[in-house]
């Protein structure tokens, strides 16, 4: 139903309010539209979108969204086509219901968006030839790639790597196209990497979903703010919608139609509907509900069982006996359920390795891992409150724990499992419990009657390398004698997995947010959901790409082969971060994203690497920045035989913070001996290099 008076379709499209076309006929800015051609448009858009569908019950509008594409030729000319999207204040991009989608043969394309928080996603397709393409229909990688999108986005922004170009498959796929769309809809068809048949077809766009609110606020907070409140309906009611964060508005029980409107939601008449509605009695329709009864006007408390019959009062015997029965067969439910669930806490148990794990700590004699049970790690995060939440990945959440003896620990609790047979976890489980580095964060033990294994980390305290150097709202002044601390130490425990751990292990997604600060910002690796062990020489071919963009080892993304050069690379990234400030994948102001790693090569190149440099340490000196840049930009090569190992890269920070360090003593001594001399030109409220001197005893003090 439309607003009284006005406009109620489009075409063969029904616009219900609070959606409407025309002044008045709309409940507030977002929900107005326009019809054309008989074709229906909304205007809360920055670009022009038609709708599809709109649907009051579910909360959700179907529209066309744009395609992003990109172009080469023969002569050399390119062409590179963005698609972007603002949805306005009542509505999101449904997570659930859409994909970001890529068709190309050497495409990496970008989706940015914004829920409260910048998010980036991207989905790579590779394939070097027509024969390599999937012909089944499916986007599998070759040929096309689909990936899933953040939740509760209000805009977004689709483009591409130029890292990939379709120089090398011109003969058979010019373009590269990207969208977002129903995950269910599209068919992929090899035919469309040459480009004008998949132009011709959706040169209109893609249809894509929108979940809408009435309203921004839960329903409790909804409901006291009456002058906004939409469920205006007598007969109406508030729900919190499931698929975005505001409300919207049902009929209650017994009544429908459209629950926006005054008086538009209508009584029912149940009687008219025997189907649904059942009655054996004579059915009579009240306000929201109906009632059977005999011609003598006997009533039946449920209409469904009529007083009419002659055999009602052993209709009335028989329910009460079924009620008993049922009684008893909960109870035998509930009891059978309780055995289900030991004999699945057992089945788990041994699916995930958890006797040959025993096997294993006996015959090793590990004293360090403990296998919890899942009241133990319930109870240590008060069932696993949202309040507990420390971090969120992805591969799965961190919570804070307390155990019984009131140790704090960090519980991973994953969303995947990440091993390909139990003997293979079991060894790693075995691996990470021997390893005793300093700058590991120490495994604990873990829980093994879950289908998904949780493990136990020892806690720190102060967050990740990313709070610290990112945060929007941390204090600018980090020293940069602690950032030589923290890439030293980080690089250390990576050279250990390198060239101390047996079996060799690759980390395989060293970040900034897999770098945990303790006690004095010490820094520990953690998160070894991609790790890989490698027997001595040997090369792990990856079958599905993992890790983080804007960190990920371009010779990795190629060729799908895992190396310890692939660490290098990604540590190589974290290194910028810590002398830049920025972030892997970061803007200066403008929408266009950059790669921290592109843009810091470039800068190099072009002999400007002071404007990329963090400014609160230039003051530092450009020769000791010079050596760690050209350290960056080693771990940075495209090939990974041209980048140094894990363990020269450690050892080179070590040299460069001695020779910090001795700069720092060196001058805070002639800075005394000038005070000696001249004694009345001390200030004591002075911040220059006394500071740093004294900010180095008190580091070296530690």
């Amino acid at each position: 139903m439309a607003k009284p008076g006005c406009r109620e379709t489009c075409g063969n499209l029904t616009i219900p309010y609070p959606f409407g076309i025309g002044p008045g006929c709309y409940s507030s800015q977002g929900f107005d539209v326009s019809c054309e051609d008989n074709r229906t448009f909304m205007h809360n858009s920055s670009s022009r979108m038609e709708i599809y569908n709109i649907s009051l019950l579910g909360g959700q509008v179907r529209v066309n969204t744009l395609i992003a594409s990109k172009c080469y030729y023969k002569n050399g000319n390119t062409t590179d086509g963005w698609a972007s999207t603002d949805t306005g204040r009542f509505f999101t991009i449904s997570s659930k219901a859409n994909k970001l989608t890529a068709i190309g043969c050497s495409t990496l394309a970008y989706l940015g968006g914004y829920n409260r928080h910048s998010v980036w996603t991207g989905c790579l397709s590779m394939c070097l030839d027509q024969q390599s393409v999937d012909q089944s229909g499916q986007c599998s990688g070759m040929g096309c790639c689909q990936t899933s999108i953040a939740p509760n986005l209000t805009s977004f922004n689709i483009s591409f790597d130029n890292r990939y170009d379709n120089s090398g498959v011109l003969g058979f796929n010019p373009c590269s196209y990207a969208f977002v769309a129903e995950q269910d809809w599209f068919w992929f068809e090899a035919s469309y990497l040459g480009g004008n048949k998949f132009t011709e077809k959706f040169k209109d766009g893609v249809p894509a979903v929108f979940d809408w609110v009435a309203g921004n606020q839960p329903c409790d907070a909804a409901v006291k703010n009456r002058s906004s409140y939409a469920c205006i309906s007598k007969n109406s009611q508030c729900v919190n919608s499931p698929n975005a964060t505001g409300y919207l508005c049902n009929c209650t029980d017994g009544f429908e139609g459209n629950p926006y409107l005054e008086d538009g939601c209508q009584d029912i008449d149940e009687c008219k509907n025997p189907d649904r509605y059942p009655c054996h009695g004579i059915c009579t329709n009240t306000i929201g509900n109906y009632s059977c009864s005999c011609s003598s006007g006997t009533r039946s408390i449920d209409p469904k069982i009529s007083p009419c019959s002659p055999n009602a009062a052993s209709e009335k015997s028989i329910s009460s006996c079924a009620i008993l029965l049922l009684t008893c067969v909960f109870v035998l439910l509930i009891e059978c359920q309780k055995k289900r669930l030991m004999k699945e806490k057992e089945r788990f148990f041994q699916q995930n390795g958890g006797l040959l794990l025993y096997e294993q700590i006996r015959s090793k004699q590990v004293d360090t891992v403990r296998i919890f049970t899942t009241e133990e790690l319930e109870q240590a995060t008060n069932n696993f409150d949202a309040s507990r939440e420390v971090g969120r990945g992805s591969y799965g959440t961190v919570y804070k724990g307390i155990l019984k003896d009131n140790r704090v620990v960090a519980i991973k609790r994953s969303k995947i499992m990440n091993m390909v047979q139990k003997d293979d976890f079991v060894q790693e489980m075995i691996i990470l419990s021997q390893i005793n580095h300093r700058s590991v964060v120490k495994l604990l033990g873990c829980c093994l009657e879950v289908e998904v294994p949780m493990l136990v980390y020892e806690f720190m305290p102060n967050g990740t390398l990313f709070d610290l150097i990112h945060a929007r709202y941390q204090s600018p002044s980090i020293s940069l004698d602690v950032r030589l601390r923290i890439a030293q130490e980080s690089a250390e425990a990576l050279a250990y997995l390198h060239s101390s751990a047996s079996p060799p292990i690759v980390h395989g997604d060293v970040k900034s947010p897999n770098i945990l600060l303790g006690d004095n910002y010490i820094a520990k690796v953690t998160d070894f959901g991609a790790s890989r062990m490698l027997p001595k020489d040997e090369i792990q071919f990856m079958t599905m790409v993992q890790g983080t963009l804007g960190y990920l080892d371009p010779e990795y993304l190629q060729e799908r082969q895992l190396t310890e050069k692939s660490d290098v690379y990604s540590f190589g990234v974290v290194l910028l971060e810590l002398i830049t400030r920025k972030t892997a994948i970061y803007s200066d102001g403008t929408e266009e994203k950059k790669s921290l790693a592109s843009s810091f090569l470039l800068a190099l190149k072009e002999s400007r690497l002071q404007s990329i440099l963090d400014k609160n340490i230039l003051g530092a000196g450009m020769e000791l920045l010079q050596e760690v840049a050209q350290l960056a930009k080693c771990c940075l090569s495209m090939k990974g035989e041209e980048r140094p190992l894990m363990s020269e890269v450690a050892e080179r920070l070590r040299f460069i913070r001695r020779t910090w360090r001795g700069q720092l003593t060196e001058n805070a001594s002639e800075e005394s001996e000038c005070l000696l001399e001249n004694p009345s030109n001390y200030d004591p409220s002075s911040t220059g290099q006394h500071g740093s001197l004294m900010a180095l005893d008190l580091e070296i003090g530690r």
